[in-house]
């Protein structure tokens, strides 16, 4: 019994080791208030006609999740920081209570609503229209399987249903640009994409940090199975996981190293699809090395001077870093 009781412990140590009374800032996580650098307009310069499913961006999980302590804690940056820093992928739970829809991580109200998301994004495709924004957007915390009559009531009160994509084909980010696109993961009449249909690994279970391991090799498994995925859908992986002994900053604390590792790994070769990579407390410089990632055409006489501009600009880039 005192044998069990010493594992346990040691267990509960291990899962508050990552528990920092300062912010940290390295180039794989950041728990502070603020991102090192910004990153607004990085779709600008994308080609139109690529569909959106080649294209490799940056997410976050639960992505209002700035409140509630340690186990609902999965941001510190605010939704406008996290989009300017170069987010495209955005994670969305609400909870419904008589038609009203408010931000929460389980029991943690993030003390927001929906709108408050839906003016956001607003804001920032109006100042910057050359980018797309994908928002996954769930029930949490309740249970009545019936919220897309006030998702749509919201739409109107808080966005403009112009600034949707109404359909469940894969646009162009020629397309998809100045757009809000719902990633539908809920019932009802179609608002948008919907979320199921992405290649997704979302193995957010981790026990405790002693299980970091096993999270980190699906997340491996999955990322190198983007490149030659089907190229017509798009992949999501999620970093992110916790557990009763493994709350989130302990579990982005190890996985955001062993993701930065990787994806400096394979930087000599960025011509790929990675698809959508959704973290916890991402930093800056992770979130530049993964939209550094992008597909690229090859070289024709009939080339723009847009795409050789681009093309000079990342080579610049990377003799520079």
């Amino acid at each position: 019994m005192q044998s069990v009781k010493m594992f346990l412990k040691l267990i509960v140590l291990l899962g508050v080791s990552g528990l920092s009374f300062s912010a940290i800032q390295r180039p794989d996580y950041d728990d502070t208030p603020f991102p090192e650098f910004l990153n607004p307009s990085w779709m600008s310069h994308l080609p139109d006609d690529q569909p959106l499913s080649e294209v490799t961006m940056p997410g976050t999980h639960n992505t209002m999740a700035v409140y509630g302590g340690i186990y609902a804690e999965c941001q510190t940056w605010s939704l406008a920081s996290q989009l300017r820093a170069g987010v495209r992928f955005l994670d969305i739970r609400l909870r419904h209570v008589n038609g009203n829809l408010t931000i929460h991580h389980g029991v943690s109200y993030q003390r927001a609503h929906f709108g408050h998301v839906l003016e956001g994004v607003v804001a920032f495709l109006t100042e910057f229209p050359t980018e797309t924004v994908l928002m996954r957007v769930k029930e949490e915390f309740s249970e009545t399987g019936d919220i897309y009559g006030a998702v749509v009531d919201y739409i109107h009160r808080f966005a403009h249903w112009d600034m949707l994509w109404h359909s469940r084909l894969v646009p162009t980010v020629g397309e998809a640009r100045g757009k809000l696109i719902i990633m539908q993961d809920f019932s009802g009449p179609d608002l948008g994409m919907r979320y199921r249909s992405m290649d997704i690994a979302d193995d957010w279970k981790v026990p405790t940090v002693l299980h970091v391991k096993e999270k980190w090799q699906k997340v491996y498994a999955h990322l190198e199975k983007a490149p030659g995925g089907n190229l017509a859908q798009i992949f999501l992986t999620y970093s992110s996981g916790a557990g009763l002994l493994a709350f989130p900053r302990a579990v982005a604390q190890r996985i955001n190293p062993q993701l930065y590792d990787y994806l400096e790994s394979k930087s000599q070769d960025l011509n790929q699809r990675l698809g959508i990579i959704c973290m916890d407390f991402p930093a800056a410089p992770m979130i530049q090395m993964i939209i550094d990632f992008q597909l690229r055409k090859e070289f024709s006489s009939g080339d723009s001077v847009e795409s050789l501009s681009y093309t000079t600009e990342r080579i610049r880039h990377t003799i520079i870093t």
